[in-house]
This record gives structure tokens, sequence and C-alpha cells, in this order.
């Protein structure tokens, strides 16, 4: 399956990480398909031109779920000593989280405990090995347990521990946490506990991440590569290492990523397993104050190619300023701020508004006609008073790429949808209109935009 010998890694300034991230293989059963498509993504990551620095295994290694321990002894050490013997630990440590193939109930958490006791001692006293953070010079990694049976089991996860480590830390440059389940929902997969961390609990740890200043949440479970941003922290689902039956299989690929983070910030590239890049993300994007974008209009807009949004090796972001106050009225129509035509007689491939009785910033894309729109969700505009806000669309993170903030100085959040796709299958349209709705403005909508791309070539050596 791999296609290539040799893959060029993103590198780091000296004083960086280089390092690599996955999970879900559900492996460790010798002959089983998992442990053929195992080998395939492990061969990625033997054919990088420069060995990362540590590697960072966020859950579900083996199969496990058996109630006999010797079955998942067996499993464990088949992982390691045939699956993994490929890689010097001591060399290149690998850190794990939790998972729910491995950690189910109280026999599997003392089998992980024994497996793990080369992981630092140094998470709460009643989780060693389970949850630990290890520290390597201005990076803070810290790995929390997401099934803990003390606090509810599969779903869950312990904040005191947590918020106490970031504060004694607050030194570190980079901060990254790693966890087994998603915070943010991931293709519209959703369920509190078995899907997701449990909703208040997910967002009382949420608000820790944001309040000490990490810079991404890692995580797997759900079957897909994704990627999102809240707050200004983002989160990363890879669950990719090997389990087969992916969610959409149309749309997710077997994959890992490799990724440098440096002064610079955040860049990695998801690699699959014939070693191509699929996606790739740079971050955080800097923008010049919004004081200095430009009037948009159509023909501003003719500025972009139609595949401007289409180019894997081609990140290209696209933000817009909108200033105005609404009337008020108790029954509102949809009001529009940003509509991107189609052609023919078709439905906006695009539209940007105002909808419903609590004035909700909407997205419905629609990129193939004659079928339904797919929608996302922002924030609540005032219609009391004018309001300003701004609106992103970064072509390099897939269903996540949709953003809002306030303001230059907020930090951007992902608008909440059900998709597993983004802007990647929306051609730019040249033909566009804007708060053309009569009757509804008290002060008319204002639109200013920029657009800027950048090459995943300008990070590779």
């Amino acid at each position: 399956m791999l296609k290539r010998t040799s893959i060029p890694v993103l590198q780091a300034a000296p004083n960086g990480q280089q390092f690599v991230m996955y999970g879900d293989s559900c492996s460790g059963v010798p002959g089983a398909l998992h442990e053929g498509t195992f080998r395939q993504v492990n061969a990625v990551i033997r054919a990088l031109e420069h060995a990362p620095q540590f590697i960072c295994f966020t859950g579900d290694e083996i199969m496990g779920l058996t109630s006999d321990a010797e079955i998942l002894r067996r499993q464990w050490d088949h992982f390691y000593q045939r699956e993994m013997n490929w890689l010097d630990r001591n060399a290149i440590p690998l850190y794990h989280t939790t998972g729910n193939h491995t950690v189910y109930d109280s026999a599997s958490e003392d089998i992980f405990r024994e497996v793990m006791a080369h992981l630092p001692q140094n998470g709460p006293a009643d989780q060693r090995s389970l949850s630990y953070f290890v520290r390597r010079g201005d990076l803070l990694m810290i790995f929390v347990n997401t099934l803990w049976s003390h606090t509810g089991g599969e779903g869950t996860v312990e904040t005191e521990w947590l918020e106490s480590t970031l504060t004694h830390h607050a030194d570190a440059e980079h901060k990254l946490v790693f966890g087994h389940h998603p915070v943010w929902v991931v293709n519209g997969y959703a369920g509190d506990y078995q899907r997701n961390i449990e909703f208040h609990t997910g967002r009382r740890f949420w608000d820790i991440l944001v309040q000490q200043g990490v810079l991404a949440y890692v995580c797997s479970h759900i079957l897909a590569y994704d990627v999102q941003v809240h707050d200004g922290v983002l989160q990363i689902c890879s669950a990719g290492a090997g389990t087969a039956h992916r969610m959409p299989e149309s749309v997710e690929y077997l994959h890992v990523i490799q990724a440098s983070l440096d002064e610079w910030g955040l860049c990695y590239q998801v690699l699959d397993r014939a070693g191509a890049v699929r996606e790739w993300l740079s971050w955080e994007v800097p923008l010049p104050p919004s004081a200095r974008w430009t009037n948009f209009d159509s023909q501003s807009a003719r500025a972009l190619p139609s595949d401007c949004l289409q180019n894997v090796d081609r990140a290209t972001m696209v933000v817009w300023e909108m200033v105005g106050q609404l009337n008020p009225v108790e029954n509102r129509q949809p009001i529009t701020l940003l509509c991107a035509h189609a052609e023919g007689r078709a439905l906006p491939a695009l539209w940007l508004g105002v909808s419903g009785v609590r004035n909700q910033l909407t997205l419905l894309l629609r990129p193939q006609a004659d079928r339904s729109p797919y929608r996302w969700q922002g924030p609540m505009l005032p219609t009391q008073q004018p309001f300003r806000v701004q609106f992103g669309i970064h072509s390099g993170m897939g269903p996540g790429g949709f953003l809002w903030r306030w303001q230059d100085d907020d930090p951007w959040s992902s608008m909440i949808g059900a998709s597993a796709w983004g802007a990647e299958r929306l051609r730019w349209s040249h033909e566009w209109t804007s708060g053309d709705d009569e009757g509804t403005w008290a002060t008319p909508l204002s639109l200013r935009w920029h657009h800027q791309s950048h090459d995943l070539s300008d990070h590779l050596p």
C-alpha cells in the first residue's frame, strides 16, 4: 500500500518538537484484519525522512473488550512485542491514553496499569498510569483518562488534577492535552458518555483548557480525522491507526498525523496509508487587522479562482467582517448576510444569514444541486443594538473550517454542524449578494473581507 520509501517531514525549529499522533488500531490479534491495516499505517511512520522525537497514541491499541485476563495480556504482548517491535521506545517514547477497548472495567484497569507501568507515575493518586503528564522543555503534555470508573466510567473525566497541573506548569510555552473521547461532536456522531464526554463535564473540561491557554486537545474514538476550534483551542480527532470500519467510508481514511511545534505554532500533515498528504493545518493563521480589509462585493469576489477551496496543497482562508443593526420584529424571516449563487436555477451554494426567533447566525451549504443543504449554527446576534461579527472559511479544516468570532482580538470558534465534509466540496462563486432583505435593517449592512493562502511546501524542507 505504501507508495513512498521516504516521506518529507515537517521540521520544527531547533528548540521545537517533531512528533507523531495516532489512535484506534484495535489490533493485538495475530492474523486479524486490523493487524494488517495497523501494519500499513506503521509503515508510513517508518518511512518518515526523520524519526519523530516521540509518539502519542490516543487509545484503543488492541481489540480488548474481553473478560479473560490472559487473552487481554496476550493482546498487549502481541502489540508491543510484534506489532511495535520496530520502534526503539528508549529512543522514541510512546505515550498512551486509556480507551474504551482497553479500560472498560476494574480488571482491565488493573491490566492497563501493569502494561503501562513504564509511563510517568505523576497522575492523581488513584489513577497512576491512567492519567499523567510529561514535560519536555517548553512543552507540557497531559494525558487524561476519559473512562475512569470512579467518575462514572466511559465519557467522563476528572478536572481538578487537570486544572492543578496546568496551573503548576503555567510557564510552559505550549500545552497539549490528550484523551480518548472527543468533547465536541465529530461528523454529527453524538451521544454523551458513549460518543463524547458528557456535556456538563465536557464544558467544564473545555473551559479549563481555554482559561489555561492550551493549544489543542487531541483525541480519537470516532473513526475519522477531524479538526475544530472552540474559543481558540483546537480539538484534533485522529482515529485512523488501523481500525478498518471508518465513518463514513466515502470520506474518512486510515491515517497518521506528523506534527511540528515551535515558536511559529503548530503545523501538521495527515498522511494516509499510501504516505500521501490528505489534509494539513498550520495554526494559528495570522491575519491583518480588519480595519485594513477591503470592501466586499460581487466584483471583488472575482479575485479568487473557482477552485481556490479545493487545492489540497494550498490552504486558503477567506474572512468577512459584517456590521449592521437589525430592525426588531416578532416573526422574522431568514435574513441574508452573504449569498453565493450557483449556476442556472439551482439554490445558493452558500447562504449565510440570520434565522429563527433567536437571530442565530446560520450557514447553509449546498455544493450539489438537487440535494438538501447541510447546516451549521453560530452565535445569536443582537437586534436592539448594532452587531459586529466575523465569519471565516478555512479550506484546510474540513467541516470545522467554518469559523466565527466577534472581532479581531477574540478567539475563533468553529460553527456547529453535522457534516463529514466542509469547504473542500464548495466551488467559489463569482456571483454574490449581501444584505438585500428589504425592511430588515435599522442600519445598513456593511461588509469587508480579506483572503490569503499558503502552501504546504512552505513548511517542508
